[in-house]
Protein backbone atom coordinates (compact mmCIF):
# COMPACT_ATOMS: atom_id res chain seq x y z
CA UNK A 1 0.00 0.00 0.00
CA UNK A 2 1.09 3.67 -0.65
CA UNK A 3 1.10 5.88 2.60
CA UNK A 4 2.42 9.19 3.46
CA UNK A 5 3.54 10.35 6.67
CA UNK A 6 3.31 14.11 7.41
CA UNK A 7 5.93 15.37 10.35
CA UNK A 8 9.04 13.53 10.35
CA UNK A 9 10.12 13.88 14.33
CA UNK A 10 10.04 11.55 16.88
CA UNK A 11 6.71 9.70 16.04
CA UNK A 12 6.47 10.37 12.31
CA UNK A 13 9.99 9.82 11.62
CA UNK A 14 9.86 5.96 13.66
CA UNK A 15 6.21 5.27 11.99
CA UNK A 16 7.52 6.06 8.39
CA UNK A 17 10.28 3.67 8.78
CA UNK A 18 8.35 0.95 10.41
CA UNK A 19 5.48 1.03 7.78
CA UNK A 20 8.46 1.12 5.30
CA UNK A 21 9.94 -2.23 7.46
CA UNK A 22 6.09 -3.60 7.01
CA UNK A 23 6.26 -3.65 3.01
CA UNK A 24 4.52 -0.56 2.41
CA UNK A 25 5.83 2.32 -0.21
CA UNK A 26 6.40 5.04 2.17
CA UNK A 27 6.52 9.27 1.58
CA UNK A 28 7.35 11.04 4.75
CA UNK A 29 6.64 14.91 4.86
CA UNK A 30 8.34 17.69 6.74
CA UNK A 31 8.48 21.07 6.47
CA UNK A 32 12.23 21.18 7.95
CA UNK A 33 15.01 20.83 5.25
CA UNK A 34 17.67 19.56 7.35
CA UNK A 35 15.62 16.55 9.19
CA UNK A 36 14.56 15.87 5.72
CA UNK A 37 18.25 15.56 4.67
CA UNK A 38 19.39 13.22 7.10
CA UNK A 39 16.43 11.15 6.80
CA UNK A 40 16.54 10.65 2.85
CA UNK A 41 20.24 9.71 3.52
CA UNK A 42 18.81 7.19 6.26
CA UNK A 43 20.44 8.73 8.96
CA UNK A 44 18.20 9.02 12.73
CA UNK A 45 18.16 12.79 13.60
CA UNK A 46 17.77 11.79 17.04
CA UNK A 47 18.27 8.77 19.27
CA UNK A 48 16.10 5.73 19.34
CA UNK A 49 17.10 2.07 19.06
CA UNK A 50 16.95 0.12 16.39
CA UNK A 51 15.27 3.10 14.12
CA UNK A 52 19.14 3.47 12.23
CA UNK A 53 18.74 0.16 11.04
CA UNK A 54 15.23 0.27 9.97
CA UNK A 55 15.35 3.85 8.59
CA UNK A 56 18.44 2.41 6.55
CA UNK A 57 16.30 -0.76 5.35
CA UNK A 58 13.87 1.21 4.07
CA UNK A 59 15.82 4.00 1.96
CA UNK A 60 17.93 1.44 0.86
CA UNK A 61 15.13 -0.92 -0.87
CA UNK A 62 13.37 2.00 -1.97
CA UNK A 63 10.18 1.71 -0.19
CA UNK A 64 10.88 4.78 2.35
CA UNK A 65 11.62 8.43 1.14
CA UNK A 66 11.16 11.76 2.36
CA UNK A 67 10.46 15.35 1.22
CA UNK A 68 9.25 18.67 2.08
CA UNK A 69 6.66 19.11 -0.73
CA UNK A 70 3.37 17.75 0.61
CA UNK A 71 2.15 17.25 -2.67
CA UNK A 72 4.11 14.21 -3.30
CA UNK A 73 1.86 12.57 -0.51
CA UNK A 74 -0.92 12.83 -3.78
CA UNK A 75 -1.92 9.05 -4.61
CA UNK A 76 -1.10 7.84 -1.78
CA UNK A 77 -4.45 5.68 0.11
CA UNK A 78 -3.40 6.47 3.81
CA UNK A 79 -2.05 9.73 5.42
CA UNK A 80 -0.91 9.85 8.88
CA UNK A 81 -0.61 12.64 10.50
CA UNK A 82 2.23 12.46 12.97
CA UNK A 83 2.82 16.58 13.76
CA UNK A 84 3.35 17.98 17.63
CA UNK A 85 0.68 19.08 19.51
CA UNK A 86 2.98 21.67 22.28
CA UNK A 87 1.31 23.44 25.05
CA UNK A 88 0.19 26.87 23.59
CA UNK A 89 1.98 29.60 24.97
CA UNK A 90 0.74 31.05 28.36
CA UNK A 91 -1.91 27.96 28.76
CA UNK A 92 -1.60 24.90 29.59
CA UNK A 93 -4.34 23.73 26.17
CA UNK A 94 -2.49 21.69 23.57
CA UNK A 95 -1.67 23.70 20.65
CA UNK A 96 -3.49 22.61 17.42
CA UNK A 97 -2.31 24.87 14.60
CA UNK A 98 0.29 21.91 13.68
CA UNK A 99 -2.01 19.36 12.94
CA UNK A 100 -4.26 22.05 11.51
CA UNK A 101 -1.82 23.00 8.94
CA UNK A 102 -1.00 18.94 8.20
CA UNK A 103 -4.73 18.67 7.25
CA UNK A 104 -5.63 21.84 5.49
CA UNK A 105 -2.07 21.33 3.38
CA UNK A 106 -3.11 17.79 2.87
CA UNK A 107 -6.73 18.72 1.47
CA UNK A 108 -5.81 19.28 -1.98
CA UNK A 109 -3.80 16.27 -2.27
CA UNK A 110 -6.69 13.73 -1.28
CA UNK A 111 -8.58 11.82 -3.00
CA UNK A 112 -11.94 10.29 -3.34
CA UNK A 113 -11.22 7.31 -0.73
CA UNK A 114 -8.46 8.21 0.48
CA UNK A 115 -8.24 8.07 4.23
CA UNK A 116 -6.34 10.42 6.85
CA UNK A 117 -5.44 8.93 10.32
CA UNK A 118 -4.55 11.22 13.17
CA UNK A 119 -1.57 10.26 15.20
CA UNK A 120 -1.16 13.05 17.36
CA UNK A 121 -2.28 13.32 20.72
CA UNK A 122 -5.35 15.93 20.58
CA UNK A 123 -8.19 17.33 22.77
CA UNK A 124 -11.17 14.86 22.45
CA UNK A 125 -13.67 16.64 19.72
CA UNK A 126 -10.37 17.14 17.58
CA UNK A 127 -11.15 14.33 15.17
CA UNK A 128 -14.82 14.89 14.75
CA UNK A 129 -13.94 18.68 13.65
CA UNK A 130 -11.06 17.96 11.15
CA UNK A 131 -12.96 14.28 9.96
CA UNK A 132 -15.82 17.10 8.85
CA UNK A 133 -13.48 19.46 7.24
CA UNK A 134 -11.83 16.57 5.39
CA UNK A 135 -15.00 15.00 3.95
CA UNK A 136 -16.74 18.15 2.89
CA UNK A 137 -13.49 19.09 1.23
CA UNK A 138 -12.20 16.27 -0.54
CA UNK A 139 -14.62 13.51 -0.38
CA UNK A 140 -11.96 11.37 1.85
CA UNK A 141 -12.23 10.51 5.37
CA UNK A 142 -10.54 10.49 8.77
CA UNK A 143 -9.81 8.22 11.38
CA UNK A 144 -7.77 8.22 14.52
CA UNK A 145 -5.06 5.92 15.47
CA UNK A 146 -3.23 6.90 18.90
CA UNK A 147 0.33 5.67 18.82
CA UNK A 148 1.42 4.02 22.32
CA UNK A 149 5.25 4.23 21.94
CA UNK A 150 7.50 4.37 24.55
CA UNK A 151 10.87 6.44 23.81
CA UNK A 152 13.62 3.61 23.52
CA UNK A 153 11.37 0.80 22.80
CA UNK A 154 9.48 3.27 19.79
CA UNK A 155 10.26 0.58 16.38
CA UNK A 156 9.31 -2.56 18.88
CA UNK A 157 5.76 -0.93 19.87
CA UNK A 158 5.31 0.16 16.35
CA UNK A 159 5.89 -3.65 15.26
CA UNK A 160 4.24 -5.44 17.76
CA UNK A 161 2.19 -3.10 19.95
CA UNK A 162 0.05 -4.10 22.50
CA UNK A 163 -3.05 -3.00 21.23
CA UNK A 164 -4.51 -1.23 17.54
CA UNK A 165 -6.83 1.58 18.48
CA UNK A 166 -9.39 2.80 15.59
CA UNK A 167 -11.68 5.32 15.99
CA UNK A 168 -13.67 5.93 13.18
CA UNK A 169 -17.08 7.20 11.95
CA UNK A 170 -19.95 4.60 12.12
CA UNK A 171 -21.28 2.99 9.32
CA UNK A 172 -20.09 1.87 6.27
CA UNK A 173 -17.40 5.20 5.83
CA UNK A 174 -16.28 3.44 9.54
CA UNK A 175 -16.18 -0.16 7.94
CA UNK A 176 -14.10 0.81 5.01
CA UNK A 177 -11.61 3.12 7.19
CA UNK A 178 -11.31 0.12 9.14
CA UNK A 179 -10.62 -2.49 6.54
CA UNK A 180 -7.67 0.12 5.29
CA UNK A 181 -6.07 0.60 8.48
CA UNK A 182 -6.57 -3.43 8.88
CA UNK A 183 -4.62 -3.71 5.66
CA UNK A 184 -1.79 -1.40 6.83
CA UNK A 185 -1.41 -3.32 10.13
CA UNK A 186 -1.74 -6.77 8.24
CA UNK A 187 1.62 -8.29 9.62
CA UNK A 188 0.84 -7.37 13.63
CA UNK A 189 -2.76 -8.30 13.42
CA UNK A 190 -2.23 -11.52 11.94
CA UNK A 191 -0.21 -12.86 15.35
CA UNK A 192 -2.91 -11.85 17.11
CA UNK A 193 -2.59 -8.47 17.88
CA UNK A 194 -6.00 -6.96 19.89
CA UNK A 195 -7.55 -4.37 17.71
CA UNK A 196 -10.40 -2.06 18.92
CA UNK A 197 -12.54 -0.12 16.75
CA UNK A 198 -14.49 2.75 18.54
CA UNK A 199 -15.64 6.50 18.08
CA UNK A 200 -13.58 9.47 17.24
CA UNK A 201 -13.74 10.67 20.91
CA UNK A 202 -13.10 7.41 22.67
CA UNK A 203 -10.06 6.62 20.67
CA UNK A 204 -8.57 10.71 21.56
CA UNK A 205 -9.28 9.37 25.19
CA UNK A 206 -7.54 6.20 25.32
CA UNK A 207 -3.81 7.91 24.97
CA UNK A 208 -4.51 11.17 27.45
CA UNK A 209 -6.40 8.74 29.79
CA UNK A 210 -3.43 6.24 29.64
CA UNK A 211 -0.93 8.64 30.28
CA UNK A 212 -2.85 10.18 32.62
CA UNK A 213 -3.01 6.70 34.73
CA UNK A 214 0.65 6.55 34.05
CA UNK A 215 1.74 9.84 35.01
CA UNK A 216 -0.49 9.42 38.37
CA UNK A 217 0.76 6.22 39.50
CA UNK A 218 4.10 7.84 38.86
CA UNK A 219 3.51 10.35 41.30
CA UNK A 220 1.89 8.63 43.64
CA UNK A 221 4.55 6.37 44.37
CA UNK A 222 6.59 9.90 45.06
CA UNK A 223 3.73 10.76 47.13
CA UNK A 224 4.57 7.82 49.19
CA UNK A 225 8.28 8.62 48.95
CA UNK A 226 7.69 12.19 50.53
CA UNK A 227 6.26 10.32 53.63
CA UNK A 228 9.07 7.51 53.85
CA UNK A 229 11.48 10.00 54.27
CA UNK A 230 9.31 11.85 56.97
CA UNK A 231 8.83 8.38 59.08
CA UNK A 232 12.03 6.44 58.11
CA UNK A 233 10.32 3.93 55.67
CA UNK A 234 11.68 2.47 52.67
CA UNK A 235 9.59 3.42 49.93
CA UNK A 236 11.58 0.72 47.57
CA UNK A 237 10.47 -2.33 49.87
CA UNK A 238 6.72 -0.18 49.78
CA UNK A 239 7.14 -0.78 45.99
CA UNK A 240 7.82 -3.91 46.07
CA UNK A 241 5.06 -4.88 48.31
CA UNK A 242 2.20 -3.29 47.11
CA UNK A 243 3.38 -4.46 43.47
CA UNK A 244 2.72 -8.41 44.01
CA UNK A 245 -0.82 -7.42 43.95
CA UNK A 246 -2.09 -8.33 40.92
CA UNK A 247 -4.25 -4.99 40.91
CA UNK A 248 -1.86 -2.95 41.35
CA UNK A 249 1.39 -4.29 39.86
CA UNK A 250 5.23 -2.57 40.20
CA UNK A 251 5.72 -1.05 36.74
CA UNK A 252 5.87 2.07 37.40
CA UNK A 253 5.99 2.79 40.73
CA UNK A 254 9.72 3.17 40.92
CA UNK A 255 10.15 6.39 43.59
CA UNK A 256 12.64 9.16 42.18
CA UNK A 257 13.13 12.25 40.14
CA UNK A 258 9.71 11.84 38.24
CA UNK A 259 8.43 12.06 34.65
CA UNK A 260 9.25 14.23 32.48
CA UNK A 261 10.11 14.06 28.62
CA UNK A 262 7.47 15.32 25.92
CA UNK A 263 4.46 13.47 26.84
CA UNK A 264 3.03 12.58 29.80
CA UNK A 265 3.93 16.16 31.55
CA UNK A 266 2.35 17.89 28.61
CA UNK A 267 -0.46 15.41 28.26
CA UNK A 268 -2.02 15.94 31.48
CA UNK A 269 -1.96 19.40 31.75
CA UNK A 270 -3.66 19.25 28.01
CA UNK A 271 -6.07 16.65 29.47
CA UNK A 272 -7.13 18.61 32.24
CA UNK A 273 -7.65 22.11 30.88
CA UNK A 274 -9.63 20.28 28.07
CA UNK A 275 -11.69 19.54 31.43
CA UNK A 276 -11.89 22.71 32.01
CA UNK A 277 -13.30 23.67 28.64
CA UNK A 278 -16.02 21.23 28.91
CA UNK A 279 -16.98 22.85 32.55
CA UNK A 280 -15.82 19.63 33.91
CA UNK A 281 -13.97 19.52 37.86
CA UNK A 282 -13.07 15.56 36.92
CA UNK A 283 -9.37 16.02 36.21
CA UNK A 284 -8.47 18.66 38.93
CA UNK A 285 -6.43 15.79 40.94
CA UNK A 286 -3.97 16.04 37.64
CA UNK A 287 -2.49 19.40 39.08
CA UNK A 288 -1.72 17.65 42.48
CA UNK A 289 0.08 14.65 40.19
CA UNK A 290 1.78 17.48 38.26
CA UNK A 291 3.22 19.48 41.81
CA UNK A 292 4.07 15.97 43.25
CA UNK A 293 6.22 15.35 40.78
CA UNK A 294 7.59 18.46 40.47
CA UNK A 295 8.43 18.88 43.67
CA UNK A 296 10.55 15.65 43.23
CA UNK A 297 13.38 18.06 41.43
CA UNK A 298 13.39 20.25 44.13
CA UNK A 299 14.21 17.49 46.51
CA UNK A 300 17.38 16.73 44.62
CA UNK A 301 18.38 19.90 44.66
CA UNK A 302 17.98 20.51 48.47
CA UNK A 303 19.25 17.33 49.16
CA UNK A 304 22.57 18.13 47.53
CA UNK A 305 22.86 21.42 48.59
CA UNK A 306 22.14 19.63 52.56
CA UNK A 307 25.04 16.89 51.84
CA UNK A 308 27.30 19.94 50.48
CA UNK A 309 26.77 22.65 53.09
CA UNK A 310 27.82 24.99 50.34
CA UNK A 311 26.99 24.83 47.09
CA UNK A 312 28.28 27.89 45.56
CA UNK A 313 31.92 26.71 43.83
CA UNK A 314 31.42 23.04 44.60
CA UNK A 315 32.38 20.66 41.61
CA UNK A 316 28.80 18.40 40.83
CA UNK A 317 28.85 15.48 38.41
CA UNK A 318 25.57 14.75 36.85
CA UNK A 319 25.61 11.41 35.25
CA UNK A 320 22.50 11.72 32.85
CA UNK A 321 20.37 14.14 31.56
CA UNK A 322 17.45 12.42 29.26
CA UNK A 323 14.51 12.05 30.90
CA UNK A 324 14.61 8.46 30.65
CA UNK A 325 17.73 6.08 29.55
CA UNK A 326 17.50 4.65 25.82
CA UNK A 327 16.74 8.36 24.67
CA UNK A 328 18.66 11.50 24.12
CA UNK A 329 15.16 13.45 24.61
CA UNK A 330 15.42 16.14 27.09
CA UNK A 331 12.19 17.58 27.14
CA UNK A 332 11.13 18.75 30.54
CA UNK A 333 13.74 16.59 31.37
CA UNK A 334 13.80 16.07 35.68
CA UNK A 335 17.27 15.65 35.44
CA UNK A 336 18.31 19.08 33.72
CA UNK A 337 16.17 21.20 35.79
CA UNK A 338 18.14 19.84 38.88
CA UNK A 339 21.23 20.19 37.05
CA UNK A 340 20.42 24.01 36.21
CA UNK A 341 18.93 24.97 39.12
CA UNK A 342 22.61 23.66 40.73
CA UNK A 343 24.10 26.02 38.16
CA UNK A 344 22.40 28.99 39.06
CA UNK A 345 23.12 28.29 43.20
CA UNK A 346 26.66 28.81 42.19
CA UNK A 347 27.82 25.09 41.61
CA UNK A 348 30.40 23.47 39.14
CA UNK A 349 28.16 21.64 37.23
CA UNK A 350 30.09 18.81 35.14
CA UNK A 351 27.23 16.46 32.66
CA UNK A 352 28.10 13.60 31.03
CA UNK A 353 25.28 11.68 29.40
CA UNK A 354 26.11 8.45 27.04
CA UNK A 355 23.47 10.74 24.47
CA UNK A 356 21.88 13.35 25.23
CA UNK A 357 24.94 15.56 25.72
CA UNK A 358 24.08 17.40 22.35
CA UNK A 359 20.52 17.70 22.88
CA UNK A 360 20.85 19.50 26.50
CA UNK A 361 23.97 21.54 25.35
CA UNK A 362 21.57 23.09 22.53
CA UNK A 363 18.58 24.00 25.94
CA UNK A 364 20.93 24.51 28.83
CA UNK A 365 24.54 25.82 27.39
CA UNK A 366 25.29 27.27 30.35
CA UNK A 367 26.33 23.87 31.53
CA UNK A 368 29.98 22.12 31.00
CA UNK A 369 29.29 18.70 29.32
CA UNK A 370 32.32 15.78 28.86
CA UNK A 371 32.25 12.69 26.81
CA UNK A 372 32.66 10.33 29.45
CA UNK A 373 31.75 9.63 33.21
CA UNK A 374 35.50 9.43 34.69
CA UNK A 375 35.88 13.31 33.34
CA UNK A 376 32.68 13.96 34.88
CA UNK A 377 33.79 12.29 38.39
CA UNK A 378 37.38 14.11 38.21
CA UNK A 379 37.51 15.95 41.19
CA UNK A 380 33.82 16.28 42.26
CA UNK A 381 32.49 17.15 45.68
CA UNK A 382 29.20 15.22 44.99
CA UNK A 383 27.74 12.50 42.09
CA UNK A 384 24.26 12.47 41.35
CA UNK A 385 22.85 9.92 39.40
CA UNK A 386 19.83 11.71 37.34
CA UNK A 387 19.28 9.62 34.96
CA UNK A 388 19.10 5.48 35.32
CA UNK A 389 20.96 4.56 32.27
CA UNK A 390 22.88 1.30 32.70
CA UNK A 391 26.59 2.14 32.79
CA UNK A 392 25.49 4.34 35.58
CA UNK A 393 24.00 1.64 37.72
CA UNK A 394 26.97 -0.83 37.27
CA UNK A 395 29.42 2.04 38.34
CA UNK A 396 32.15 0.38 41.27
CA UNK A 397 32.02 2.62 43.92
CA UNK A 398 35.84 1.53 44.30
CA UNK A 399 36.48 3.18 41.26
CA UNK A 400 34.22 6.16 41.60
CA UNK A 401 35.90 6.64 45.14
CA UNK A 402 39.45 7.18 43.19
CA UNK A 403 38.00 9.86 41.32
CA UNK A 404 35.78 12.36 43.39
CA UNK A 405 37.02 14.94 46.23
CA UNK A 406 34.23 14.18 48.19
CA UNK A 407 32.50 10.70 48.75
CA UNK A 408 28.96 11.91 48.36
CA UNK A 409 26.72 10.63 46.33
CA UNK A 410 22.38 11.24 45.55
CA UNK A 411 20.74 8.23 43.92
CA UNK A 412 17.59 10.17 42.39
CA UNK A 413 16.37 6.91 40.73
CA UNK A 414 16.90 4.46 43.26
CA UNK A 415 18.94 1.85 41.56
CA UNK A 416 21.98 1.54 43.43
CA UNK A 417 22.83 -0.63 46.02
CA UNK A 418 23.18 1.85 48.67
CA UNK A 419 24.82 -0.49 50.99
CA UNK A 420 27.61 -1.06 48.95
CA UNK A 421 28.37 2.72 48.31
CA UNK A 422 28.46 3.00 52.10
CA UNK A 423 30.77 0.45 52.50
CA UNK A 424 32.84 2.19 50.29
CA UNK A 425 33.07 5.11 52.47
CA UNK A 426 30.50 7.38 50.60
CA UNK A 427 27.67 9.38 52.26
CA UNK A 428 25.02 7.66 50.44
CA UNK A 429 21.48 9.20 49.77
CA UNK A 430 18.41 7.63 47.56
CA UNK A 431 14.54 9.44 47.36
CA UNK A 432 12.30 7.99 49.94
CA UNK A 433 15.37 5.43 51.38
CA UNK A 434 16.56 5.69 54.62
Amino acid sequence: MRISVIGCGYLGAVHAACMAELGHDVVGVDVDEHKVAELSAGRAPFFEPGLPEVLARGVASGRLRFTTDTAEAAGAQVHFVAVGTPQTAGSHAADLRYVDAAVTGLLPHLGEGDLVVGKSTVPVGTAARLGDLVRASSGADLAWNPEFLREGFAVADTLSPDRFVYGVRPGPEGDRATGLLDEVYATPLASGMPRIVTDYATAELVKVSANAFLATKISFINAMAEIAEATGADVTQLADAIGHDARIGRRFLNAGLGFGGGCLPKDIRAFQARADELGLDSLAFLADVDAVNLRRRRKVVDLTAEMLGVVAGARVAVLGVAFKPDSDDVRDSPALDVARALRAAGADVVVHDPEATATAARVAPELAYVDDADTALAGADVVLVLTEWRVFRDLEPAHVASLVAGRRIVDARNVLDLGAWRAAGFDARGLGRP
